[in-house]
């Protein structure tokens, strides 16, 4: 596996924390988030298991999402995402000195997203990431992650 030194938020077994806000397009207020990564150990292919679970302030319920990004190649690489309201859904993604990035793109179930990390001189990322639905849903989300 071709990994980047310079990153360890995702490509090296570590946990994060982070926070920021989420813009949902039949809501008119932003909602604010805390955010929990537990990155695992590579294993015997080089897939990166990842663990994101996510606390809207003022809802009970944490969102879990399950990553696995694998078939690192260079500067690219593919991503899994599952979580209960998707099921399993595949995507791409590549990385350089400062920024990690993935999309995906299921016309099948009408779904698309970007999600953005860009590495800042505090080690910590800054982050951005649009989802939209075939019922035109957006979903916009902004914020930071750490090293916890």
């Amino acid at each position: 596996m071709e990994t980047n030194g310079n990153h360890f938020f995702l490509l090296q077994p570590r946990a994060w924390v982070g926070q920021g806000s989420i813009q949902l397009s039949m809501v008119a207020e932003e909602l604010t988030f805390m955010t929990n990564w537990d990155i695992g150990q590579p294993d015997t292919s080089g897939g990166i298991s990842c663990v994101q679970e996510i606390q809207i302030h003022g809802l009970a319920d944490i969102m879990s999402n399950q990553f696995i990004m694998y078939d690192f190649s260079g500067s690219t690489f593919r991503v899994e995402l599952e979580n209960q309201a998707l099921g399993k859904v595949q995507g791409s993604g590549f990385f350089d000195d400062t920024v990690i990035a993935w999309e995906f793109r299921v016309p099948e179930i009408g779904f698309e997203g970007l999600e953005f990390y860009e590495k800042q001189s505090d080690a910590s990322y800054l982050m951005r990431a649009e989802y939209a639905t075939q019922d035109q849903f957006r979903t916009i989300i902004q914020g930071q992650v750490w090293q916890k």
